[in-house]
């Protein structure tokens, strides 16, 4: 098998989770993954993906870019377990974002942990912390040690 086919193999197997999901069970994300960087070292005997250079990760609804990502799969189904992003780690989804210098996404738990200087963004709201965690499914967030700036909407 040639290294350009092996790699696209482990690429296809390794972001596109829910593949061999039961018709009933949700998805944890809306839509494939779709990612691109300036460079991809997989290490297949500690089965982690590498992304490094201006890295974008995307979902029907939700982006997230950093530096450096390193993505962890299991043995043989290759569904990912976790996500590591460092550097100027960005989330946007919808018409919020969050930024960090890192983040920790939890497939178990489908969440993303924040550290490192969090700060959400909503609109003209902001909302900045030492930990902020992200609970995709539920779609709700909780922040350690917050303070928040709230910008009061005119009458009109």
């Amino acid at each position: 098998m040639s290294r350009r086919l092996f790699i696209t193999s482990l690429l296809f197997m390794l972001l596109s989770p829910g593949l061999c999901r039961a018709a009933d069970e949700k998805p944890k994300m809306k839509g494939p993954i779709t990612v691109t960087s300036g460079m991809l070292s997989v290490d297949n005997k500690e089965h982690t993906a590498l992304f490094e250079k201006n890295v974008v990760a995307k979902t029907s609804d939700m982006t997230m870019a950093a530096d450096k990502m390193l993505i962890f799969y299991k043995e043989g189904s290759g569904d990912v377990t976790k996500i590591e992003a460092s550097g100027n780690v960005r989330m946007f989804k919808e018409t919020r974002a969050i930024t960090s210098q890192n983040a920790t996404y939890y497939a178990d738990g489908e969440k993303v942990v924040f550290t490192g200087e969090p700060k959400a963004i909503d609109g003209e709201n902001v909302v900045t912390g030492s930990l902020m965690t992200y609970f995709i499914k539920e779609d709700r967030s909780s922040i350690e040690n917050s303070r928040v700036f709230l910008k009061n909407r005119k009458d009109k």
